[in-house]
């Protein structure tokens, strides 16, 4: 079910994607420098395109940025996540190594005395 709701999400993210193209056709001029700084400057460069193409462009750098931002911000959590898996691993070797330490050994004294207190 699960799946088919990703399938329909998906269309309809292409869908309207789609209508965006159609709707914004029309040719922009894109200049990397402003045009009252060009001669000042000494270069400029213009490029005509399709202005949904800007668009989609600024969205997924958006988007892009925003990824990278977050991975820095968790990057704090993800160490101390895996300096308390490296603790959580040692400390549960120490415990297997204490357990087999401690195991009561067959002739023990104690738990003889015991036996016989409770056969009486």
């Amino acid at each position: 079910m699960l799946r088919y709701l990703r399938y329909l999400f998906l269309a309809v993210v292409a869908l309207v994607l789609l209508f965006l193209a159609l709707a914004n056709r029309a040719s922009v001029e894109v200049r990397l420098v402003p045009e009252a700084l060009t001669g000042w400057l000494g270069f400029g460069s213009a490029a005509t395109v399709p202005l949904f193409l800007i668009i989609l462009i600024a969205v997924a750098s958006g988007v892009l940025i925003g990824f990278v931002w977050e991975w820095f911000r968790e990057m704090r959590i993800r160490g101390t996540a895996r300096s308390s898996t490296r603790k959580v691993s040692q400390l549960e070797r120490e415990l297997a190594v204490l357990k087999d330490s401690h195991s009561i050994p067959a002739g023990d004294e104690v738990l003889a005395i015991l036996d016989r207190g409770s056969k009486k």
